[in-house]
């Protein structure tokens, strides 16, 4: 995580605990990579990506996760599960905190097929 990147998180982790999401850890780090905040909603074990960008240019906030990313986030949350020995259902979802208003979107499932 970065200083930029915090209030952004802060945010994102507050609107998630008002919809009943459990927050595990913030800032997951390992030789792979950052998740920022890992997180239980129901049976299911979440890794989320928080994604903040000021406006829309260049593909906005959703756009900014790329195929490398995406990579880094599945192999820290495969070391998170053996490190963890959590044996449950998993999904990535991702936060996109858009806009000077701050507006939140949360896409559940973001990167399942």
């Amino acid at each position: 995580m970065n200083r930029r990147g915090d209030p952004a998180e802060r945010l994102a982790a507050a609107f998630l605990e008002e919809q009943g999401v459990r927050i595990l850890a913030r800032n997951y780090r390992c030789r792979f990579g950052e998740i920022d905040l890992v997180a239980e909603s129901g049976a299911f074990l979440v890794f989320v990506e928080v994604r903040a960008r000021a406006s829309e240019a260049f593909g906005g906030a959703a756009a900014s996760i790329t195929a490398a990313k995406r990579r880094r986030l599945v192999a820290a949350a495969r070391h998170y599960l053996a490190k963890h020995r959590a044996n449950r259902a998993c999904r990535f979802d991702v936060v996109l905190v858009q806009g000077r208003d701050r507006e939140i979107v949360w896409l559940h499932d973001a990167f399942g097929e």
